[in-house]
């Protein structure tokens, strides 16, 4: 293959990182230079130990290792990183007298070898197929997490900026996992979703999910309402009553604004997660509870330990995992979907028919900070469908505006968000048709392909 064959190899990798490992500098000088020439962001390491700390299940990459170096050889690094996730590709630089050595590589896993020396049009040609490979690889797995997640009822998550996705890996991983979660958000963020969308994930999905605002309940009925009470535990206390705790045996208990929780109640929480038990109000009899408690504050709890406002032990042992919602503001990208979908909800609670957004409103929408988060795009949406015009696109009547000067956003992330926005507006008004949206766009196809393929959009999502 010649330099100029290279052509055919688009340098927008959709899978652009490399690990590459060699004791060689003069490969990795020579291999690594090359590789981010094409396009490639390449990260590289002499001995095996500190790439393999680099690598985790799932990374979007490819790791091109030397055979033969000190301390742990890269047919060891092949091993580890197979066991770890066998779909990361793994490409073998053996020396002369290593073929052998390269084909049992292969047998045992690795992607492909190169054998010194080699020219850097190879390099780049294996490279890129293992790039692709991965690629694919990467879009099937997340294409069916998307279809499980579609065939399970309940809340969702809706969005595909980074951040949701690796939101949603990280609820996967959590699901199943009999620790308590602490959930940290803004007011608006959909702290409520994230806790029923987790319980609904889980294999507690048919146990109770029961919700409980801890700032909305008075504090001197909080505790019966977690505890539960016996007939004549207090005056009014006629018969027994079941309390939340209880209620939501075998499912999960979710806490919210659990800052505004009385201190004296605090204590008693905290035996109940240590203990998993509780006794109703007027009782001596312990009741055994399995069940799972999840926890969502707006304000640092770690602070608010620190000031005495909240229990320090009861903020260590509800911070064993720890969940941020991203605020809308960093999730922008997102926001053209969350809209579509709030306005057909709309559209079909109201029974009113509503118009798709012009380019420079969504653009508008986009634009702001949204203090209210998600909470306050939905009250937008539904007021669109309701007034049958969005207000003003200065932003006056929509959210804060975000200032010139602003430094929320790059210049290159407005124009991608603009771009996003664009494509997403001409999919929803030709209905997801591919063929309408390149003539509205004069954009050639594999164009209109690649940038689709870059902000994660999906035809389907829009018939």
């Amino acid at each position: 293959m010649t330099t100029k064959d290279l052509s055919v190899y688009p340098r927008n990798h959709s899978v652009s990182r490399i690990i590459l490992v060699d004791d060689d500098p003069f490969i990795l000088d020579s291999a690594g230079q090359t590789l981010e020439l094409d396009g490639y962001q390449v990260d590289t390491f002499e001995r095996v130990d500190p790439a393999l700390s680099a690598i985790e299940p799932g990374w979007p990459g490819v790791v091109v290792t030397d055979i033969n170096m000190p301390g742990h050889s890269g047919l060891e690094l092949l091993k580890q990183v197979t066991a770890m996730d066998p779909d990361i590709p793994v490409i073998i630089i053996t020396g002369q007298g290593d073929i052998s050595t390269a084909v049992q590589a292969i047998r045992d896993g690795a992607y492909d070898f190169i054998e010194k020396p080699f020219a850097s049009e190879l390099l780049l040609e294996i490279v890129h197929r293992a790039a692709e490979k991965r690629a694919l690889t990467l879009e099937n797995q997340a294409l069916k997490n998307a279809l499980a997640e579609h065939d399970v009822a309940g809340p969702r998550l809706i969005g595909t900026s980074p951040k949701i996705l690796q939101l949603r890996s990280i609820v996967r991983a959590l699901a199943d996992a009999p620790a308590d979660i602490l959930v940290n958000a803004e007011t608006g963020s959909g702290k409520d979703l994230l806790a029923r969308y987790i319980h609904e994930q889980s294999v507690r999905r048919s146990g109770h999910f029961v919700a409980i605002n801890c700032g909305a309940v008075p504090e001197n009925l909080i505790e019966s309402e977690l505890f539960g009470h016996e007939a004549g535990a207090f005056t009014d206390a006629k018969t027994r009553r079941i309390g939340k705790l209880e209620h939501a045996d075998g499912g999960t208990l979710f806490l919210d604004e659990i800052e505004s929780m009385p201190a004296s109640l605090q204590i008693k929480l905290l035996r109940v997660l240590e203990e998993r038990a509780i006794e109703r109000l007027g009782s001596n009899e312990t009741i055994k509870l399995d069940l799972r408690v999840i926890a969502a504050t707006k304000v640092d709890l770690r602070e608010a330990a620190n000031r005495g406002e909240f229990r320090e032990d009861l903020y260590y042992r509800l911070n064993v995992v720890c969940i941020d919602i991203p605020p809308l503001r960093d999730r922008r990208e997102d926001i053209p979907l969350l809209f579509k979908h709030f306005s057909l909800l709309a559209s079909s609670q109201y029974g009113r028919e509503v118009a798709p957004l012009e380019p420079d409103q969504m653009q508008a929408l986009v634009s702001q900070l949204w203090p209210g988060n998600v909470r306050e795009l939905r009250n937008v949406a539904e007021r669109y469908v309701l007034l049958g015009e969005l207000v003003s696109l200065d932003g006056s009547d929509l959210a804060t505006p975000v200032s010139h000067d602003s430094k929320e956003l790059t210049l290159a992330q407005r124009v991608e968000y603009f771009e996003k926005t664009l494509i997403q507006n001409e999919l929803e008004r030709h209905a997801g048709s591919i063929k309408e949206t390149l003539k509205a766009l004069g954009l050639p196809r594999k164009t209109l392909s690649d940038k689709m393929r870059k902000y994660g959009l999906d035809k389907a999502d829009y018939k």
